[in-house]
């Protein structure tokens, strides 16, 4: 079985792309605004890939199956809907930022994100920005950023659109968006609801047990264009979440695990001369219980408070010269079962140019410093260029320097945290090439990063489990991007795309690749439309990983492949009724992506979209 999706890897190339680009994908119009702006203004010579609605609704609407079918992102999954952990360019789960309406909200526990605690139907964008970007988005953008944005359109407009599925394993997934405005205001509310009993069979002859999940994200943006200097945007986002933990044997405890985040940010923008002026405050609260036996009221929680203070202010020169200086304090307050109380304040300052020269040559610079009593922080640069010596190719460069703050777990933990510890560091670089013909367009990507002062929890003499500041990797890998659309006819669209990535992550001491790891990541995809008619396929492909730090052979995941495939017909007048059906794991492999954590064979879905 994994042959046949081998080959049909083979016939689309082992390349990467569809709605990926280079900065010119994020050209803004005065009637629409997504509030990470820098995500456009400063990507040079760097990678970023954005995922379209009609990608979204392809997969599951957990964030992991998303980025894991559609990115070069590796996810180690402790069965569907567990607990999921990313590795970007072979760096560890702390390591990627996920970055909300421009607000870093990577968790003050633990430094990362659960990528299965995330709705995407949640969002109207949600973009992967590969390369070092701590200039710009603060701790943990050492391998990439993920990106999840609401957007709001400035233009007269009503409109409903209505997602409902179900599926195998009394899988239910509900999205509902909302967008109404003019010219003068804009208010975008998305709501999403998922929930499935989880009761898949594993190839052993056993069932997922204890892996029932339900989550609820509620998203709201509002705008308001004051005049034509002064401008006001409000976002909110509410998760509530319930997971059972599911068992590796049947004898093992039931637990829970209950997560309720909040987020909400407040901007004001003036524009004046050639200023412009974004002041913002953003206030963050994530809080978990966790059951340690589902039949017991008892349970251990933690929970932290961060408040967010942004001052940007933007000076053009000209068209293509302009400066951009960020003040930033971050005051957190933590509390937790293992944690006692405690609080950290960072202040940061970082300046970044950008200059487009006549020559087809852009570039900028970036800086950033924070100061903190919690820990020393370093100096942070980043620089980058992009040259385009046609119409049809162009180079893009470029180098920083990125960190990882200790988080309150490594900081405070009772009788284990380490107050002395110092930032992860990361000096990188990358040389990016970009070819377009007609509808066809390859992007290949290479670089280099080196890891130091990595945290490590390890034992100690008294059999304590301590972080330390302990090893150092050397990575190194290849990215390749492949979009390709040819024109059919009026009636027809085809579009066929891809990713690839080669990987190597190897402690520097020993040489060993770093455990869940694959030295080989692809994914590629079939849109094809014809008439009413809309078929999709996907598929991924994942190398063999280690699981032991010695790379034992005897313990690895074996490589796998799974692909899955849709088909829906639209009805009305103007096609805003689609019914369609799924088949997930088309070819019924076995495989796992954390040693004996199976994930579900093949496995069926029915849906219904409607657009008003």
């Amino acid at each position: 079985m994994n042959i046949r999706v081998f080959y049909f890897f083979l016939a689309l190339g082992l390349c990467v792309g569809f709605t990926y680009g280079q900065n010119t994908a994020f050209t803004a119009l005065d009637s629409v605004y997504i509030t990470d702006l820098k995500l456009k203004q400063y990507s040079t010579g760097r990678a970023v890939l954005q995922l379209s609605d009609s990608i979204t609704r392809l997969n599951r609407p957990l964030l992991t199956n998303t980025l894991n079918f559609n990115s070069p992102i590796y996810f180690k999954e402790n069965g569907l809907g567990m607990v999921s952990s990313p590795s970007f360019r072979g760096t560890t789960a702390s390591q990627t930022a996920v970055i909300w309406n421009g607000i870093n909200i990577n968790s003050q526990f633990n430094g990362q994100l659960d990528f299965n605690t995330v709705n995407s139907g949640a969002y109207d964008e949600i973009a992967v920005r590969g390369g070092g970007g701590s200039v710009v988005y603060g701790t943990g953008a050492i391998g990439g950023s993920v990106h999840l944005n609401t957007q709001l359109d400035f233009i007269t407009q009503q409109e409903h659109n209505l997602f409902l599925q179900y599926g195998s394993f009394n899988t239910r997934d509900a999205r509902y968006q909302f967008k109404l405005g003019t010219q003068a205001y804009s208010l975008s509310i998305a709501l999403a609801h998922n929930s499935s009993d989880n009761d898949y069979d594993y190839p052993d002859g056993g069932t997922n047990l204890n892996g029932d999940f339900q989550n609820t994200a509620l998203n709201v943006g509002l705008g308001f264009k004051l005049s034509r200097q002064h401008s006001l945007r409000f976002f909110s986002e509410v998760f509530d979440g319930e997971r059972h933990f599911s068992l590796i044997r049947a004898s093992e405890t039931r637990t829970k695990y209950d997560d309720l985040n909040t987020k909400n940010l407040l901007e004001w923008e003036y524009d004046f001369s050639n200023f412009t002026s974004i002041a913002r405050l953003a206030y963050l609260e994530e809080y978990y219980k966790y059951f340690g036996n589902l039949d017991s009221d008892n349970f251990s929680f933690g929970r932290a408070k961060t408040t967010i203070a942004k001052y940007d202010l933007t000076y053009a020169f000209s068209e293509a010269l302009s400066i951009n200086s960020v003040l930033t304090n971050t005051y957190t307050s933590g509390e937790g079962s293992s944690l006692g109380d405690n609080d950290r304040n960072i202040f940061s300052a970082a300046v970044l140019m950008k200059h487009q020269l006549k020559n087809e040559l852009d570039y900028e610079l970036g800086f950033r410093k924070e100061i903190t009593n919690n820990y020393e922080s370093p100096f942070l640069f980043s620089v980058a260029a992009s040259k385009a010596f046609s119409e049809h190719f162009s180079l893009n460069l470029s180098g920083s320097r990125n960190f990882r703050i200790p988080t309150y777990n490594d900081l405070y933990w009772s009788g284990a945290g380490n107050a002395e510890l110092l930032p992860e560091k990361s000096l990188q670089g990358q040389l990016g090439a970009s070819l377009t013909i007609a509808n066809f367009n390859l992007d290949l990507t290479g670089y280099y990063n080196s890891v130091t002062d990595m945290i490590r929890w390890l034992p100690g003499s008294d059999g304590v489990w301590r972080p330390q500041n302990e090893e150092e990797v050397s990575i190194y890998g290849i990215e390749s991007i492949f979009n390709w659309s040819p024109k059919l006819g009026r009636k027809q669209h085809l579009e066929l795309y891809g990713t690839y990535a080669y990987t190597v992550s190897e402690d520097a001491q020993t040489g060993y690749q770093l455990i869940y790891v694959p030295f080989h990541k692809a994914t590629a995809g079939i849109n094809y439309d014809f008439q009413r008619f809309n078929t999709a396929v996907q598929a991924i492909y994942v190398g063999e990983v280690f699981t032991r730090s010695d790379n034992n052979s005897r313990y690895n995941l074996d490589a796998y492949a799974v692909a899955n495939f849709s088909l829906g017909y639209s009805l009305g007048k103007k096609k805003n009724y689609e019914l369609g059906a799924r088949v997930n794991n088309v070819f019924n492999a076995e495989y796992q992506s954390v040693l004996n954590r199976w994930m579900p064979g093949r496995n069926f879905s029915m849906y219904l979209n409607l657009k008003l």
